[in-house]
């Protein structure tokens, strides 16, 4: 996988402290003094080899004002170093959590076309009422083969729809086959604006966001993060009043400009963030602000037709090892419920199918 920068910093050896600094000075000068010292070497047949030595360290070390000197000096250069590093607001802890971005960070490409094609399929024909998202995805795998760019680079998309319709596991799915790191963040959370990009020092409890984390722990800059319910979310209250709601803080993220140079508020220091694919989700995008819907246009999903929804029980009584006898219960329990006129979706579906392998591997009473 191709590596690109990730962070606007600079990162030297951090081995190099003070003491260390001093001592390679020291060391240096010193060698400096011995290539001017005279040659005496007739008169070294009859020194002592030990008391020869002992004269030239004499003869070559410091000062105590020269030592002043070059401690003054290295740390002057550990203060520039921090200065030209971004990072010297920084603790040594939160330095050397951001040590692993010192190479930059992997993306995950997609090779071929034909590879998108492949990949599209599979996810339609898991679920084919997703198609109009599928679409999306599948011409952005695309063009990222054909404009020739370094990793797979996805639109960010708002998933618009009645719940129970599997958006989540869309997204979920989605990370799988392109084998990206995925993370989840329910915007009905508490704070979830900062669970999403982390706070600022001065709030309650700061800490970085998940996006960054992510990125952080894969190592990989075009993860995929989901807002689940996006328009639910709330707005946090610092301690001084001021408030951070989600939509405002996304804004910046999800377009590619403001994101290529985006400031973690938790770090204080610059991310591309461009890479990292977006996926919202919402039951109602009439409650979210013209700002994100601009950046997100809405996908508009549907409820699924009861052939979808027994062709999603087939799939997954496969998957679960379950015998013909329990898929078909659930199918008949699934045409049951439409033909009486209620709602089912996914959720259901899947708990009709966890209850029907709790009962099949439940043991036998004697």
């Amino acid at each position: 996988m191709p590596r690109i920068p990730f962070i606007e910093a600079r990162f030297f050896n951090p081995d190099d402290t003070t003491y260390t600094l001093e001592k390679r000075f020291v060391q240096h000068l010193r060698d400096l003094r011995s290539r001017e010292q005279p040659d005496t070497s007739a008169g070294a047949e009859r020194a002592d080899i030990s008391e020869k030595a002992a004269r030239r360290r004499h003869a070559t070390s410091p000062s105590e004002q020269e030592r002043a000197r070059i401690k003054r000096r290295a740390d002057l250069l550990i203060e520039r170093r921090k200065a030209a590093s971004g990072m010297g607001h920084l603790t040594r802890e939160h330095r050397d959590r951001l040590a692993v971005l010192r190479d930059g960070v992997r993306l995950v490409a997609i090779t071929t076309e034909h590879q998108a094609d492949e990949l599209a399929a599979e996810l339609h024909g898991e679920m084919p009422w997703m198609a109009s998202a599928t679409e999306t995805v599948w011409q952005a795998m695309r063009r990222s083969v054909r404009e020739g760019w370094p990793g797979l680079r996805l639109p960010p998309m708002l998933l618009d729809g009645p719940p129970g319709v599997g958006k989540s596991h869309w997204a979920r799915r989605l990370g799988q086959l392109l084998t990206v790191p995925t993370a989840v963040v329910e915007a009905t959370s508490e704070n979830a604006s900062f669970g999403v990009v982390g706070s600022q020092r001065g709030w309650g409890s700061a800490y970085p966001g998940r996006v960054l984390e992510t990125i952080l722990q894969a190592g990989v800059a075009n993860p995929i993060l989901v807002v689940d319910e996006v328009e639910k979310a709330g707005k946090a209250t610092s301690n001084k009043g001021h408030t951070f709601g989600l939509a405002e803080a996304l804004l910046p993220l999800l377009e590619p400009m403001t994101a290529k140079r985006w400031n973690c508020p938790y770090y204080q220091v610059k991310f591309d963030m461009s890479w990292v694919g977006w996926v919202l989700t919402s039951n109602n995008y009439r409650l979210l602000p013209e700002p994100l819907l601009s950046r997100c246009p809405p996908v508009r999903l549907r409820e699924l037709t009861p052939t979808e929804l027994n062709d999603f029980v087939r799939r997954e009584g496969a998957k679960r090892h379950l015998s013909a006898i329990a898929v078909q219960t659930v199918t008949e329990a699934v045409d049951h419920a439409y033909q009486h006129g209620m709602r089912i979706d996914l959720r259901i579906a899947s708990r009709l199918l966890q209850r029907a392998e709790d009962l099949e591997r439940q043991p036998v009473w004697h």
